[in-house]
């Protein structure tokens, strides 16, 4: 039988990964309306000390909003087996007073129909399909730590996407997102459709994913697909380990490329998870890092959570030398650790 705890456990809970609180306000003749949210705020520091110019910035102490948020999800049984259904989220700053808007962005914006047995289509403005089959289970921390491609890659906009139903276990991602030069006065590429999906499979404790993104230059990308897997397993209730790899060719116009390995794992008891990854970067150019970060969660209530996370970008290299009565200690130069400590109200 499968076991649907599998990608909960991996990323520590759901809670940790989404914040999901919800407040159902309207439910009445197949029409159902749920208000959600969370306020965030924390004290942030560290990081890298330099920019990509070399120049160095500060990377002080602050207090920060953490990505505080209000959504709305809607939807309506057309049938049995159909429900159409709707989302809209915005981001807001929550840590001092905004007076240029309301919000500060409009994160999610999308409509779809889903049917029990052909599936689901959504469009609109929503997380990127790669990530929601492939990285997801090493996308576990509230800022800084992923290091495979997050959820905006190639996605957010213009964005229309398909989901198998789930055939024993097996299920496919494809999205399309759409860029155009409509309305410009000299438009250079014309209409492009940068394609992106993943195929995953859970059995019993067991998860795998693959997937791929069409990274093309429109999107911030340097036109090489770039390639993904990952394997998730849970060993015990609340125990849970993953392995990536993620791929991407260099172009000889555009550069970038990389090869990156990742190892985390998560646990979580009671009101307590911990998430702990490793990356080994190694970009076609410049020179490989080693990258971790490390989180500690702590739901005070089913509404309220704590939170701890570190994370060094550029792990300093070391070495000891022991000569006798004498030791010493070598590291080379690299990013100060990243440190955000805060909490988090959910609604």
């Amino acid at each position: 039988m499968m076991k649907k705890t599998l990608l909960a456990t991996a990323i520590a809970g759901a809670m940790i990964a989404t914040g999901a609180q919800a407040a159902t306000v309207y439910d009445q003749d197949g029409t159902k309306l749920d208000v959600y949210g969370r306020i965030a705020m924390g004290i942030a520091g560290g990081g890298p000390e330099y920019n990509d110019s070399e120049q160095k910035i500060d990377n002080g102490t602050d207090f920060v909003d953490v990505f505080s948020r209000l959504g709305l999800r809607m939807s309506h049984a057309v049938s049995s087996d159909t429900t159409a259904f709707g989302r809209v989220e915005w981001r807001f700053k929550g840590d001092e007073r905004y007076t240029d808007s309301g919000f500060t962005e409009v994160r999610q914006s999308y409509i779809g129909l889903r049917n029990d047995n052909w599936g689901t289509i959504q469009g609109g403005n929503f997380d990127s399909f790669y990530n929601q089959a492939v990285s997801i289970p090493f996308d576990v921390y509230i800022d800084r730590g992923l290091e495979f491609a997050g959820h905006p890659i190639q996605s957010r906009g213009d964005s229309v996407g398909y989901i198998t139903p789930n055939l024993s276990g097996f299920q496919v991602y494809l999205q399309g997102k759409h860029y155009s030069s409509r309305g410009e006065l000299e438009p250079s590429e014309g209409t492009t459709v940068a394609a992106q999906g993943g195929a995953v499979y859970e059995i019993n404790n067991l998860r795998l994913a693959a997937g791929f993104v069409d990274d093309v230059e429109e999107g911030g990308g340097n036109d090489e697909v770039l390639y993904g897997a990952t394997v998730s397993y849970e060993f015990v209730p609340g125990f849970s380990g993953r392995l990536g790899y993620e791929t991407q060719d260099e172009n000889d116009v555009n550069g970038g490329g990389h090869d990156t390995w990742g190892l985390g794992l998560s646990y979580s008891s009671g009101p307590w998870a911990v998430n702990a990854d490793i990356y080994d970067v190694d970009p076609e150019e410049g020179d490989s890092r080693t990258s971790w970060a490390l989180g500690g969660y702590y739901n005070v209530t089913s509404n309220f959570q704590a939170f701890t996370e570190l994370q060094q970008a550029d792990q300093q290299s070391i070495s000891v030398d022991i000569d006798g009565l004498d030791s010493s200690v070598e590291t080379a130069d690299g990013d100060d650790m990243y440190y955000l400590v805060g909490a988090r109200y959910f609604f």
